[in-house]
């Protein structure tokens, strides 16, 4: 599995909680690495123990620790890139939600040789869709309600999120636009990430 996602879990918990608490998690999780290189692969089955450690380090359900880690990727300063990898997907949350089936491509280009899974969107009806995943690592899908959570907020726009568990081997999460303009949005300008790309 990919070092970066290993990564993104070590600097959540070192950020958000300590890097004493990830210094637990990796004890608990007893494995014989206790940080992580983004680069680099490493064995998957390392990710569901360190979960694990974390759910009972942190005290915490794992979905709950997946979510925030989605939030985390989008509102913390260190990783802006990935919000501006986000909002390339569209002017609205609702363009947004029907250029995920592109994400893992999208992120491939970012990112070589980090694989996410596979993203379906249905839209039944004006304003509700219907997203499902399929692949590893198992609870993306907790990771992509946490991170339109935050997509939502930064488009300014009111949204119902919901994980609805395993359906036909896939996560599945109902979303539902409420409303476009509840508030500002951020904004976003190729501008902007040009400068930001250049400081």
């Amino acid at each position: 599995m990919h070092g970066l996602i290993f990564r993104t879990l070590e600097a959540f918990i070192s950020d958000t909680f300590s890097p004493e608490n990830w210094t637990d998690v990796v004890v608990r999780a007893n494995l014989p690495v206790n940080s992580f290189e983004a680069m680099l692969q490493y064995d998957a089955d390392y990710f569901p123990q360190l979960l694990s450690a974390a759910g009972h380090v942190l005290d915490r359900p794992e979905s709950v620790i997946l979510e925030d880690i989605g939030t985390y990727l989008i509102t913390h300063q260190n990783h802006a890139s990935v919000r501006r990898l986000m909002r390339f997907g569209g002017e609205t949350f609702s363009e947004l939600l029907h250029s995920l089936d592109d994400l893992p491509g999208r992120t491939r280009m970012a990112v070589s040789g980090l694989d996410l899974p596979q993203v379906e969107v249905r839209q039944p009806t004006n304003g509700n869709f219907t997203i499902l995943c399929r692949g590893n690592p198992s609870g993306f899908g907790h990771v992509l309600v946490g991170l339109l959570r935050a997509m939502a907020d930064d488009y300014g726009t009111l949204a119902l999120l919901e994980h609805r568990g395993q359906r036909d081997w896939a996560e599945v999460i109902e979303v539902t636009v409420v409303e476009t303009a509840f508030a500002d949005d951020r904004g976003f300008s190729l501008t902007e990430f040009a400068i930001a790309e250049d400081a």
